[in-house]
């Protein structure tokens, strides 16, 4: 059976907005993130990370440390009884000075390939999933996959919103505070979708 999925961003969106995550020590989940995590998978939604990473590309940080970080963002919201169902991250740049990781791709957001890759892996109901993210790229991101995009307020959100958005081809489908708040959104959402019209 399908399920519908929750693609979020990274940087900004789960965790504090430092720039490039160049350390362990810099990666600081969110304030609500394990809760917002917890009630997405809690309402049946498979929830997936989707990230740029081009420090890779740019020669900033080993490929091997967006793994650690990974590995660390998972044992933080174990602790909290939650985590992910997957993590994908795109570490190509075609402005780079890695040579294997300079190039053009399909997986750097707002392309489609990291979407697509969960798609290969999981059974996904595209028709009720969302993109949370605090960049129009992800927004972006959304449309292109048919997907409702949430914008947050938190990592560089305010700053779109205020400055990008208004001349921006690119409209989310709604703007809230932080993840807690989209989570709450879209679980809202599925559940005034279940109810008789009458009651809605």
């Amino acid at each position: 059976m399908k399920r519908p999925a929750v693609f979020i961003d990274r940087d900004g969106t789960i965790n504090e907005q430092m720039g490039y995550i160049n350390h362990p020590g810099r990666f600081v989940l969110l304030p609500g993130t394990a809760r917002a995590i917890k009630m997405l998978k809690d309402s049946d939604r498979l929830v997936i990370v989707v990230s740029n990473q081009s420090g890779v590309a740019r020669g900033y940080f080993p490929i091997q440390l967006v793994h650690d970080v990974h590995r660390m963002m998972t044992d933080l919201l174990a602790r909290e009884d939650t985590g992910v169902d997957g993590v994908y991250f795109c570490p190509h740049h075609p402005g780079g000075t890695v040579d294997e990781y300079r190039k053009s791709c399909e997986c750097r957001k707002p392309a489609t390939g990291l979407i697509q890759a969960a798609k290969a892996q999981f059974r996904i109901d595209m028709s009720g999933s969302y993109v949370i993210g605090d960049r129009l790229s992800d927004m972006e991101l959304a449309e292109r996959c048919g997907l409702r995009g949430i914008l947050v307020k938190t990592g560089y959100g305010a700053g779109e919103i205020q400055y990008l958005l208004p001349t921006s081809s690119v409209t989310p489908w709604r703007i809230a505070e932080n993840l807690l708040d989209a989570a709450r959104v879209i679980v809202r959402e599925a559940g005034q979708a279940g109810r008789p019209e009458s009651a809605v």
